[in-house]
């Protein structure tokens, strides 16, 4: 039996995991063998791979204080302990609903030392985990911080799995969740070869490229799925597409931003999500902000800056009726409707935004100029003086 133990070993060590050790067991048993480790994700069974048919389920059961009724096929088991506590179970398993043949072999002492591989198995998965985990953190440190070349930053992220030669998406979101690393596997199995890593409350993913041509967009769509996927978790902002990993770190900072101003702005988030016409503008300004912040500060106090003071300091309405003028296609009637206001007042608070600005909102080159000056306000409103 001590040479069974050593083989199991070796199996481990040897990378072949409990698929090894179930192998191993079942010629050595004669007869099928399953090892379930529910808290731990693992399982295997020998010989072949079918389904484990409610043996994971029965493994979950064991350690409920009204016990659990044996499956039919589960000829024998012994539990796999950890700490004293039981995490698991190795079961000898009816081939074919037959009794397993009459061999010269002490069953017990096979499942046992299965048990005892299994915990090495455990314990080797755990420090592989543990290892990945620091090269993720690692890697998301980096990249946030900008230090990476391209180079670096493909092959470092390759080791994780994750291929970064063609781009990808930075996905930022708030862990307002009591199982902040439940939102990180969620990603990493919902979107391959991606890497996600908590850090500081938040919440760090790098999506890679997906598609061909159509690389940009379709990686931007998965990314928003990934984004609905976490609400339950918290809000997530997402960059634009990055094709060159030297630049994720603008990527990150990029959806660093769009997260700070969507917790404040949620009709930002709806146009991002829809992917309506204002969307793309947005996504231009939080670039521009993040490549040149004093130009989009500049353009804001050209347009609408007075406006906004002005409100503040009279508690009016100005720049809700001029975003309403534009949205209702400058249609003063349906303007009115929208604001619950007369058509007059509508015409009088324009009149006041064309004094304070010297932008005529009647004319389109000035209605542009408006617009984009309303959502240069909104992206940065968190940042400004209250």
């Amino acid at each position: 039996m001590r040479e069974l133990s050593t083989r199991m070993l070796e199996a481990v060590i040897g990378g072949e995991g409990l698929a090894g050790v179930a192998e191993l067991a079942a010629a050595e048993a004669g007869g099928p063998v399953a090892i379930v480790l529910p808290g731990h994700g693992l399982q295997a069974r020998a010989p072949g791979d079918e389904a484990l048919n409610g043996l994971a389920e029965y493994a979950r059961a064991r350690g409920d204080t009204d016990g659990a009724r044996r499956p039919r096929s589960v000829q024998l088991e012994h539990p796999v302990v950890a700490g004293g506590d039981e995490v698991g179970v190795v079961l000898l398993l009816a081939a074919d609903g037959a009794e397993a043949p009459d061999l010269p072999v002490d069953r017990d002492e096979v499942l046992r030392a299965a048990a005892l591989a299994t915990l090495a198995e455990v314990a080797v998965s755990e420090a592989r985990e543990d290892a990945e985990r620091r090269l993720r953190g690692s890697l998301i440190s980096e990249l946030r911080a900008g230090a990476l070349p391209s180079s670096e930053a493909t092959a470092r992220a390759g080791e994780l799995g994750c291929e970064l030669s063609r781009g990808a998406i930075a996905l930022v979101a708030q862990m307002d969740t009591t199982r902040p690393s439940h939102a990180a596997a969620l990603v990493e199995s919902e979107y391959e070869g991606s890497v996600a890593e908590l850090a500081d409350g938040r919440l760090y993913a790098i999506l890679p490229a997906r598609g061909g041509d159509d690389a940009p967009e379709r990686t931007l769509r998965g990314a928003g799925t990934i984004a609905r996927r976490l609400r339950g978790h918290g809000l997530a902002g997402v960059s634009s597409f990055c094709p060159d990993p030297a630049e994720l770190h603008r990527a990150i900072r990029e959806a660093e931003l769009i997260l700070e101003v969507i917790r404040r702005e949620p009709r930002i988030a709806d146009a991002l999500e829809e992917g309506i016409a204002a969307s793309g503008v947005y996504r231009l300004l939080f670039r521009a902000l993040i490549s040149d912040p004093e130009e989009v500060r500049r353009f804001y106090a050209d347009t609408v800056e007075a406006v906004v003071r002005y409100d503040v300091q009279y508690r009016s309405e100005l720049l809700d009726t001029l975003e309403a003028y534009l949205a209702s296609d400058c249609n003063m009637n349906a303007t009115a409707r929208a604001i619950y206001a007369h058509r007059h007042t509508v015409a009088y608070r324009l009149d006041r935004v064309r004094e304070l600005t010297g932008l005529d909102p009647s004319l389109t080159e000035d209605r542009e100029r408006l617009g984009l000056g309303i959502k240069a306000f909104r992206i940065l409103a968190p940042a400004l003086p209250r």
